[in-house]
Order: C-alpha cells, then sequence, then structure tokens
C-alpha cells in the first residue's frame, strides 16, 4: 500500500483589532503547532508579512490570498482560526481572492471562565458566526469542528484535523478524475447502468475500452514479455497460487501487463473491468487477482463495469489511506436483524481477508468449465471496524446520489465460498429498506476504517452529491 501523502493547509487567523492582538499571536502559534503535530504543512502569513502574521484589513487579506495562489497546488484545505472574534471580511476577502475552491474548516478558540476582562476576552463563540455568516453570503463552502468552541491543542480538535483530512483527500482526489470503464456492461446486469454525462458535470471522467482490444494487445504479447513476466511474478508472491495451472497465471499477467500500460497511456486513475462471463468464455481466467492486486494498492478496481462502485470505494480508499473492496449485500445471517453476509467470487483485497488463496470461480465454472475459472482470491473477511459507501448517478434527477455509515466485519462463524465475512450494521434492517425503497444497487463499497462522516461531508458539502447518512448523524 502506498504511503499517505503529507497535507498542506492554507491557514487563515482572524484578527480584530480592537480586541487582544496577543490572542492572534498565541493563536497563530497554537495552530501551527497543530497542524505540524498532525504531521501536516502550514501556509500562513508570517509576523513580517502581516499584524501577528493574521488577516484584518483588505491589504493583509490580499497578502494572503497571494501566498496561497503561490501554493495554490499544493493547499489541500484551508483553515480559518479565530483566536478572538476576528475580521469577517479579511477572512472571506482572502478566500475569495486566492482563488482556491478547497475544503474550508471554520475554528473558533474557547473563552476561560475566569478570563474574562477586556485585557483576555476573545469573543471567538460570537466572531464564528459572522464568519460563517460572510462565507454564506460568498459562496464560500465550509465545514466546522465538532464544538463550536475548541482549542487548537485539545483533543477534539486533534480528531476533527484527522476528519478535515479526509474531507480534502476526498475532495481533491475526485478533481479531473478518469476513470477506466473496460468492456461492456454484462447484459444481466442492468442494475450498473450509470450516466458518463452526469459524471462529467461533476469533473468525473469516462476513458472506455472495447475488451476485443484488450484481448488483442494480449494475443500480440509474447510469453517472455519483460512486463507479463514482472506481473507473474508479482502475482505468485501476492497471492498463494498451488493448484493453479501455469497457463492460467501467465493469461493473468498478460491481462494485468495489457491493463497497467493502457492505464497509464490514457491517464486513468481507476477502473471497472467486464467478467460476466465474457472473459471466461473467450479468455479463460477471471481478472479478479489483477483486479484485487490493483485495489491493494490503492487503485480501486471494480467489476461487471460497475463504475459508481470504483468510484465509492475511490471515496474510500482516499480518506482512509487503505484498500477498498466491492462487495454484494449478499444475505442474511441466520435471524440477526443487524447482521448479514457481504460475499464476492471475489476480487477482494488481500488486505481484506485473514487468510487468502487463488481457487477458481465456483459459480461461472457450472457454466464455462472449471479451467476457464482460475484467477479468484478467496477466504475469510476479517474482522474489524469497517465504513460502508454507495454512490450512484440517479439519470431522472441528474444528480449523483447515495449513502453511507459504520459498521463492523465480525468473527461470526460461517462456511460458504468466495470471499465473505459477516457485516453488523446498526439499524440494518431500515438501511436496506432505504436501498430497496430508494432503488440503490445491490453492490456497496467497504473499507476497514471509521471514515463514514467525512464521506458524507465531502459529498454533500463540496462534491455536490446527495448523501445519506445512516442511522443518522448527532448534528
Amino acid at each position: 500500500m502506498a504511503a499517505q501523502r503529507t497535507m498542506t493547509y492554507g491557514v487563515v487567523v482572524g484578527n480584530r483589532g480592537f480586541f487582544p492582538g496577543h490572542l492572534a499571536k498565541t493563536g497563530r502559534e497554537e495552530m501551527i503547532a497543530a497542524i505540524e503535530a498532525a504531521g501536516a504543512k502550514a501556509i500562513v502569513l508570517s509576523a513580517e508579512e502581516s499584524k501577528y502574521g493574521a488577516v484584518e484589513t483588505f491589504a493583509e487579506a490580499q497578502r494572503c490570498a497571494d501566498l496561497f495562489k503561490k501554493h495554490g497546488e499544493t493547499i489541500d484545505g484551508i483553515i480559518v482560526t479565530l483566536p478572538n472574534f476576528g475580521d469577517e471580511r479579511g477572512v472571506v476577502d482572502a478566500i475569495r481572492l486566492s482563488g482556491l475552491k478547497v475544503p474550508v474548516l471554520v475554528q473558533a478558540t474557547p473563552d476561560k471562565s475566569d478570563a474574562m476582562t477586556i485585557a483576555t476576552r476573545r469573543d471567538s463563540f460570537c466572531g464564528k458566526m459572522s464568519a460563517c455568516n460572510n462565507m454564506m453570503q460568498y459562496g464560500i463552502k465550509y465545514s466546522l469542528t465538532t464544538l463550536h468552541t475548541e482549542s487548537p491543542k485539545s483533543h477534539e480538535f486533534k480528531t476533527d484535523l484527522e476528519w478535515f483530512a479526509q474531507v480534502c483527500r476526498i475532495a481533491k482526489g475526485l478533481k479531473n478524475l478518469r476513470i477506466g470503464a473496460i468492456g461492456a456492461r454484462p447484459s444481466a446486469f442492468n442494475t450498473v447502468r450509470y450516466s458518463e454525462r452526469i459524471l462529467e458535470t461533476h469533473g468525473i471522467s469516462i476513458e472506455p475500452i472495447d475488451l476485443s482490444e484488450i484481448l488483442g494487445r494480449i494475443r500480440r504479447m509474447s510469453d517472455s514479455d519483460d512486463a507479463a513476466q514482472a506481473k507473474l511474478a508479482a502475482i505468485k508472491s501476492y497471492v498463494t497460487t498451488s493448484g493453479v495451472p501455469d497457463e492460467a497465471l501467465l493469461k493473468m499477467a498478460k491481462l494485468g501487463a495489457v491493463i497497467d500500460t493502457w492505464m497509464q497511456q490514457t491517464a486513468v486513475t481507476i477502473s471497472a473491468v467486464q467478467c460476466w462471463t465474457s472473459l471466461e468464455e473467450f479468455f479463460g481466467v477471471v481478472p479478479c487477482t489483477i483486479m484485487s492486486m490493483m485495489s491493494n494498492d490503492l487503485i480501486p478496481s471494480a467489476c461487471e463495469v460497475d463504475v459508481p462502485g470504483t468510484l465509492s470505494m475511490y471515496m474510500l480508499a482516499l480518506a482512509s489511506g487503505t484498500p477498498s473492496a466491492l462487495l454484494d449485500w449478499n444475505n442474511n445471517y441466520g435471524s440477526h436483524p443487524d447482521k448479514c453476509v457481504c460475499f464476492h467470487c471475489s476480487n477482494l483485497p488481500k488486505h481484506f481477508f485473514k487468510e487468502v488463496r487463488m481457487d477458481y470461480q465456483e459459480i461461472i465454472a457450472g457454466t464455462v468449465g472449471k479451467d476457464n475459472t482460475f484467477g479468484t482470491c478467496v477466504g475469510r473477511v476479517k474482522a474489524g471496524a469497517m465504513s460502508y459507501a454507495r454512490y450512484s448517478t440517479d439519470d431522472r434527477r441528474g444528480v449523483i446520489r447515495g449513502y453511507t455509515g459504520p459498521g463492523q466485519f465480525t468473527d461470526d462463524p460461517l462456511t460458504t465460498f468466495g470471499g465473505a465475512g459477516v457485516a453488523e450494521i446498526p439499524k440494518l434492517q431500515k438501511l436496506l429498506k432505504y436501498i430497496c425503497r430508494e432503488g440503490f444497487e445491490h453492490h456497496v463499497a467497504a473499507n476497514f476504517s471509521d471514515v463514514s462522516k467525512a464521506i458524507h461531508e465531502a459529498s454533500i458539502r463540496y462534491l455536490g452529491f446527495e448523501s445519506y447518512y445512516h442511522p443518522e448523524l448527532e448534528d
């Protein structure tokens, strides 16, 4: 898995002249310390560039905006810190003039009940409302901390900063995203229909390639091709392949090498692949291991050309920095109303399993023969906290909409085939009714992390998606 990149935040320190200036100075220092403690970088005016390194006047707002423009390519989000009331115009002017369209977090530092004199009172509690009112007027999208006021040195802000980093990674990762659609949607799966045009209006482009082109490139590739041999070695080091024919392994390697090259040539970041049952019938393997390897490297790949499915996987992976899987909401688990079996054939990333081995696809094998279905990654999904998400295009209304929430995979006994696990979701029956009544797909993306609140915030606040949070948000 790739290492999580360092986050960079533009910081606007609010200040208002008739409030204690020393609070702006120490507040700036506290915010920089909090950001650096989180392993991130702060882009902020120095005390030489403005009074206390804060923003109050229009000239200071211009200087702050120019600084942000200079670092525009690297700034992931903006943090507005209000160590005193702050000048609402300076704050919003700095953001507007920068031209940045990134998430904004508004933080206000609390007063101390025993320090409410003219020399120490902050009034940030009130100033935050004024700043937010101006952002609304200016059309600036923004997020709020959990508590109305919280110190940069507090545990609450540390948690909020981690959440905000997740929001920022999602928003930035989906900007100008290119998704590869490899092959046509299987005719039996109307459920994975989607609108390229709706995705395009949100800055997400689809790059299609016919499966015949992939297979044609494979036919031109020699068995000794360097890329194919490198991929073959990677497959064997990734998963146990005992009992799998060498011929099938080489086919998988060529398939993976061709897809890798095509994605690099077309600047595609993630993919969705046709499987059922064209590859098995006309090529003789399933693509599951190749897709599993990509997903394990934080390059999600979904089956059945489920483009919104791989988009949902990517949102979770961006937020958490860990691999996502695409699963079926597949079976009830006995009579337990809040548990179900999540399953796929499977192309789940290795990260999801207790133990994993390569095998054949038992469902399709009954139709096309076992020898044509090697390449699945099978095993039991490990236990742990998880988040799930599903976002899709709604063609009737012209929107992207979806749902997300927290849950967990359990160690409950389960004997079955493929890649499967028992999931426990609070108020699962309510969620299942929502999925069915709203007409969502049976596919859901999952990730071993607690990032569902960041998924929801990024969706409704910055991506322009409609989002339902299950079971409900406190605020």
